[in-house]
């Protein structure tokens, strides 16, 4: 794919996003890895309902802004998602209520931030960690993000919203909003003992889609 159809593909994904309420203002960003390493991102507070082909932000392999506008102040999350999934080409990071709402509840176990509800949650999101507070654009969430060791695909930013890694744009922004979707799930049956899936659905689901969860046992 060409490098001006990926600057158009990241502008219509993210005015998608922000006309259906899923990251207000200017909050969020999007950044897609490029053949020479290099990378486009979304500037610094822009709004990404109304971003601008020919602006946005151009880094090379090192981060070094190449041309557009300055980049977002996440650029340390980013790069530790693509270091640490080497398949990563984009990553989508928003401030979506529900995912946020989940993110501050006290039960949640970080290794499984939400129960296997759906198939798809777990098909496109797989599960999901929960990783401890920093101010946004801190460089120590990256970290946070690196001792994850790349066995997830999303992580929930504590008290900040979700971050999703993808083999494209389009599978990260579907990933995105699957995981919004299972956090609102998650709230509405919160307290009604739902039935989740059973681990031998799971199991079914893993082996039919080539599925790798993560070994939750080391973090």
């Amino acid at each position: 794919m060409t490098e001006s159809k990926l600057r158009e593909d990241i502008c219509r994904f993210g005015r998608s996003l922000f006309e259906r309420g899923l990251t207000p203002g200017s909050s969020g960003n999007i950044s897609v890895r490029l053949d020479d390493g290099g990378w486009l991102v979304t500037p610094t507070n822009a709004s990404l309902g109304f971003l601008d082909p020919a602006r946005l932000s151009r880094l090379d392999a090192g981060h070094r802004l190449t041309g557009g506008e300055a980049p977002t102040k996440e650029i340390p999350l980013h790069a530790a998602l693509y270091e640490t999934r080497g398949s990563t080409r984009a990553v989508v990071h928003l401030h979506s209520t529900h995912s946020v709402a989940v993110s501050m509840l006290p039960e949640i176990d970080p290794r499984a931030a939400l129960p296997p509800m759906t198939p798809y949650y777990l098909m496109r999101c797989g599960p999901t960690a929960l990783v401890p507070y920093f101010r946004p654009g801190d460089p120590a969430v990256a970290d946070a993000i690196k001792g994850l060791a790349g066995q997830y695909a999303s992580v929930l930013l504590a008290n900040h919203g979700p971050v999703v890694a993808g083999e494209t744009l389009e599978g990260a922004v579907f990933a995105t909003e699957e995981l919004e979707e299972t956090a609102k799930l998650y709230l509405l049956l919160r307290g009604m003992n739902p039935r989740y899936l059973s681990p031998q659905q799971i199991a079914d689901l893993n082996k039919t889609f080539g599925l790798t969860p993560p070994d939750t046992h080391d973090h």
